[in-house]
């Protein structure tokens, strides 16, 4: 993995350049074992456990509880930094804390399990991710009803169901399930702790982001307690606090494999001299184009998801007016990082496709991008809506 020689403008001070330091030197190690656990399909518990011991996994845990109390930047700046080594391992570590930065903005839960989920990730390295997707729903995003149940009993709810896209499923502590309540039209938010009753079923095998763990989560009469009910069936809450600014850690995560990508194909094109030219590819006029067209579609994508992160974390009051602007920096990072790795791929050649090569695997996991929430059309969707409203 090639380090960047010149100074980011994106980092602003040195609280952001320890950040963005630890993230650098986690994807140094990462990179070293990204192929073997990409070619295996296999969950990089290794990865996991460098993240604990680094810290990395309190980034978004309040101060109060002995976490770093990252902002949505900071979290974009370590997570681009972080994919740059091994994306399958961003992605899943983003998912959780993304989802810690959420509930830490939302305060939607109740405190005493908050504070145990805090304390338990500061202590113990406690992983939480949210289980919300399911085969015969699609995309949640589409607002498809879960067929996953949750049934009252004596002292709480009884959780039967199987939940897919599960990442992190290998070293989940906590995660939360979506039920419909059975005799209701509601549907519910449960905390799942893992033991008895929790299955899952490796079932991941896929084209790119193959270790992030994705597996199947079977739940057979899982015991939820009321004091891990998140939501039940008490009336719903008014209007929520907008959180979807913590979903930016899903671009942050293409725009570094897009990153990582950029940075290979430049250093092969310096280098790599054919015996039918004196100077190598990096001089010809072709190769120059696509390096300057992998440049303006990185500093663009770039710019937009850091200036989209900061007014972010600047403008709370705003925050919900930003729905399109956060759709349009995920549309943008993911879009460009396709883009980005294609013309790397072109100027290293048919060498490009060796799986003893990096890139034929960065190719793979930034397809995944396109499936990650939200989806272009909803993106496109948006920004329509927002300019005719504009006009209104």
């Amino acid at each position: 993995m090639t380090q960047a020689n010149q100074p980011d403008p994106y980092l602003r001070n040195k609280r952001e350049e320890d950040i963005a330091l630890r993230a650098e030197q986690l994807a140094v190690q990462f990179a070293k074992r990204a192929a073997k656990h990409d070619l295996e399909g296999s969950f990089p518990f290794d990865n996991f456990t460098d993240l604990k011991q680094s810290g990395y996994l309190k980034l978004t845990v309040p101060e109060s509880f002995g976490g770093e109390e990252g902002s949505v930047y900071e979290m974009v700046l370590s997570q681009e930094r972080l994919a740059r080594g091994d994306g399958s391992t961003a992605l899943a570590v983003g998912w959780h804390i993304g989802l810690l930065l959420q509930l830490r903005l939302s305060r939607a839960w109740p405190e005493k399990l908050y504070a145990e989920l805090c304390r338990e990730t500061v202590a113990n390295g406690a992983i939480i991710n949210e289980l919300i997707s399911e085969l015969a729903t699609g995309s949640p995003s589409r607002g498809g009803k879960p067929e996953t149940s949750a049934s009252r009993v004596q002292g709480g709810w009884r959780i039967n169901g199987k939940k897919t896209y599960s990442t992190l499923s290998p070293v989940l502590t906590f995660f939360i399930v979506s039920a419909s309540i059975e005799n209701s039209d509601k549907v519910g938010s449960f905390l799942v702790r893992q033991g008895p009753g929790v299955r899952i079923e490796e079932t991941w095998n896929s084209l790119g982001m193959r270790a992030t763990g994705s597996h199947d989560v079977v739940l057979e009469d899982v015991f939820v307690p009321d004091e891990d009910t998140i939501r039940g069936l008490e009336p719903a809450r008014a209007a929520s606090v907008p959180t979807e600014g913590t979903l930016l850690h899903i671009p942050a995560c293409y725009i570094g494999i897009a990153r990582a990508a950029r940075d290979f194909a430049l250093e092969f094109a310096r280098k790599h001299k054919p015996n039918s030219l004196t100077v190598p590819i990096a001089e010809l006029p072709h190769i120059k184009r696509q390096i300057g067209l992998i440049e303006a579609e990185l500093l663009t994508a770039r710019s937009y998801l850091f200036h989209t992160a900061d007014r972010w974390d600047k403008e709370p009051g705003n925050r919900a007016t930003m729905k399109h602007e956060l759709g349009l920096a995920k549309y943008t990072a993911t879009n460009a990082a396709i883009r980005i790795v294609d013309q790397a791929m072109r100027i290293v050649g048919a060498l490009s496709l060796s799986r003893s090569l990096p890139l034929e695997r960065m190719y793979r996991d930034v397809r995944a991008g396109l499936h990650n929430p939200p989806m272009d059309d909803a993106v496109l969707l948006n920004l329509a809506n927002h300019a005719i409203g504009e006009l209104s």
